[in-house]
């Protein structure tokens, strides 16, 4: 899926990006994309471009990598590089106009293409949402595999060619019938402690409702029958995975309804040696704004889990 299929994409301006709680990283766009081309991405790109570790952290729906500002800090004291992409139709990336366009396969080869673009090397996977959903497929990828180091999932999964369940079918008929969704008002819902200038940032990517083409196409793109495109993939994730030898860590907020602790309790059966859940009893959906204790915790499990093979 190339970019000479968009016929239409909007950019969000760059000023409505200015002064965002919390947010003072620099952007970095990539323009020319294999596959993208004319087609402008936004990442975060930030710490030393040698480190052992480098953090790619991947977003879900209807957010962007602002989503990730607390678990940022954590991962750069610990001397990691850390990229952030924003994925097309969210974010400071280009917003392709037509539905039509948002594909799996879309949404992947982009991944895959900047993971290339970037060179990127000791990847820790840190993923939410529509973030796991892309991203632990991305290891079936022969170039990718390799790069792969560890992983760190929160409230995520692979879609295999199954619902959800209700919680999940009731979203996806709200965001149908609320082309214009509120995405500040739902974050603010989600995170009662979210400050009204951190959701306004959450709003910031989205002038009006013709920029929200991805907002509206995500919740239909969920693999809920068995052939839906990304199923075949997933579920040969889901082997990859189960032989998995490297370290992982999952994360838990329990207020969430759909992809809370039993979502993450399937994750960590399919994921070899995944260590017990961590359970944020406080925390919905959007973890990540628990992300500081989340990435803490992160950190000294992988640690502990180095210093184990190294006995």
């Amino acid at each position: 899926m190339g970019g000479n299929l968009v016929t239409e994409a909007l950019r969000t301006p760059d000023d409505r990006f200015e002064g965002l709680p919390g947010w003072d990283y620099p952007p970095s766009y990539a323009e020319d994309l294999p596959g993208y081309e004319g087609m402008r991405a936004h990442y975060v790109d930030i710490g030393p471009r040698d480190a052992e570790h480098t953090y790619l952290l991947l977003h879900g729906e209807p957010t962007w990598a602002y989503l990730y500002r607390k678990m940022i800090p954590v991962f750069l004291a610990a001397g990691g590089r850390v990229v952030a992409p924003d994925f097309f139709g969210f974010g400071r990336s280009d917003k392709p106009v037509d539905q039509a366009v948002y594909t799996f396969d879309f949404h992947r080869g982009f991944l895959l293409r900047l993971v290339e673009r970037l060179d990127l090397t000791g990847i820790t996977l840190v993923v939410q949402d529509w973030g796991g959903l892309l991203g632990l497929t991305l290891p079936m990828d022969a170039g990718f595999a390799p790069r792969l180091s560890r992983l760190l999932a929160m409230n995520t999964g692979l879609a295999v060619g199954t619902s959800p369940g209700k919680g999940f079918e009731e979203w996806r008929a709200y965001v149908a019938a609320h082309p214009d969704l509120p995405v500040g008002a739902l974050l603010r819902r989600s995170v009662p402690t979210l400050g009204e200038a951190e959701a306004a940032a959450y709003d910031a990517p989205f002038p009006d409702a013709s920029y929200k083409a991805g907002v509206r196409a995500f919740p239909q793109l969920v693999m809920t029958e068995p052939d839906m495109p990304g199923v075949e993939i997933s579920r040969a994730a889901q082997g990859f995975w189960a032989e998995w030898d490297g370290p992982s860590f999952l994360a838990a907020g329990a207020q969430d309804p759909v992809l809370g602790v039993p979502a993450m309790e399937r994750l960590r059966r399919t994921v070899r040696g995944a260590p017990e859940v961590l359970v944020l009893d406080e925390a919905g959906h959007f973890v990540q704004e628990h992300g500081e204790a989340v990435a803490r915790a992160a950190l000294a499990s992988f640690r502990a889990a180095r210093d184990q093979r190294r006995r």
